[in-house]
């Protein structure tokens, strides 16, 4: 199986061509535009299973499977963290948690980026195990922006998460810490002197198991495209 989280920045219609080759089982992508604006050429794969949330028909979260996974939105999805959204992922009689992450919420006081995942992963507490979760997508966030007496930072997330049996697939597989990554996800206004790692995809213990490779994009093979490269996370399931 195989998960991808890329933030398209936006018109993914016009882009689908080049993630698909990587051959997505899931696709998150931050930044599409709404399903009924996805004119795909004819020659491009169609999805199986679409999910889309948002209010700005342009620029939304899709969620897409390219497989036989099928997807589920939790009847306790609370609409109040917008972007972070709970789905139960199916395939036959296998399932798993997946939440879709984009954080992004300029209207709440309390903070739109990183303190929306805080706010969501303890409302969903009962849901978030060390089995059958996974927690994906465009966190806005790196530990290099904690602000130390704000308890919503990035690494209080990423503590509480290991907690709770669930780790970042990219720090464990590339022996890395957090703060102090080497593959940036994001180049600020598409600068290459302005790299940011701030994509994830969080596993449980059953995922860490299976976990086959995790492989980040380059930036002259996609700043054309995105200010975001793709993150590829490929497990033996």
């Amino acid at each position: 199986m195989r998960i991808i989280t890329w933030n398209c920045n936006m018109a993914f219609r016009k882009k689908a061509n080049f993630i698909l080759p990587y051959q997505p089982d899931i696709l998150i992508v931050p930044e599409c535009e709404h399903p009924d604006k996805l004119k795909f050429d004819a020659d491009t794969p169609k999805p199986n299973d679409i999910l889309w949330f948002g209010t700005n028909q342009n620029k939304g979260l899709g969620i897409f499977s390219y497989s036989d996974y099928t997807f589920q939105v939790l009847h306790i999805y609370n609409p109040e963290f917008k972007m972070i959204i709970p789905i139960k992922v199916l395939n036959g009689n296998h399932y798993f948690i997946l939440f879709a992450v984009w954080a992004n919420h300029p209207n709440d006081p309390d903070g739109q980026y990183i303190e929306q995942v805080w706010k969501a992963i303890h409302s969903y507490d009962k849901l978030i195990k060390s089995t059958k979760t996974v927690l994906v997508g465009d966190f806005n966030s790196n530990s290099i922006w904690d602000k130390p007496r704000r308890v919503s930072n990035h690494s209080n997330v990423v503590k509480h998460l290991a907690e709770k049996g669930i780790y970042s697939s990219y720090h464990l597989y590339h022996k890395q810490t957090q703060g102090k990554e080497e593959h940036p996800t994001l180049y600020m206004y598409r600068h290459k002197d302005k790299p940011y790692h701030i994509d994830y995809c969080f596993i449980s213990k059953d995922f860490v198991k299976k976990l086959k490779s995790v492989e980040i994009g380059d930036y002259d093979s996609w700043i054309q495209y995105s200010d975001h490269v793709p993150l590829i996370a490929t497990f033996d399931m």
